[in-house]
């Protein structure tokens, strides 16, 4: 039992250390939601169809209005938590991604924000938009879309 508890307080420190080196915690990988413009986009998603659609696959809603991507930058905490939690990707590689469809003519770029008012205010103002945002935030402008029956994940 000694040697036990031993063990787990090695690892429980092994992890902590490892998280100061790193730089991760819990703060850093926030629950997110995904909003959009009224026009377009359906009220839910599946995970499936979501992950789709920010990797460029679906380019068109059903009604045929073309969709627009809006991500917060890699450089947020959201936009790593977007690019991790749906596409299993880092920041970079989400860039890389998009970067290498683009030029590949493949898709549109997406547009990338520094704060979610004004990735709200981008959707807002473009028919067929979508973007995800921290799900403590309070849209005003767009509407919420449920992603697999939860408002946030």
């Amino acid at each position: 039992m000694k040697t036990l508890l031993r063990y787990i307080f090695i690892l429980s420190c092994a992890l902590a250390i490892g998280q100061l080196f790193t730089g991760a915690s819990v703060a850093d990988d926030p629950s997110i939601m995904v909003i959009a413009n009224e026009t377009g986009a359906p009220g839910s998603l599946t995970f499936k169809e979501l992950k789709a659609i920010l990797e460029g696959e679906k380019q068109r809603w059903s009604d045929g209005t073309k969709i627009s991507i809006a991500f917060m930058k890699a450089s947020t905490p959201v936009g790593n938590a977007t690019a991790g939690k749906v596409m299993n990707m880092s920041g970079d590689q989400l860039n890389k991604f998009w970067l290498a469809l683009v030029f590949q003519g493949k898709a549109k770029a997406p547009v990338f924000f520094n704060t979610a008012s004004d990735l709200e205010n981008y959707l807002s103002q473009t028919p067929g938009a979508i973007g995800v945002v921290d799900a403590a935030y309070q849209p005003k402008l767009t509407k919420t879309i449920s992603v697999d029956g939860k408002k946030s994940f």
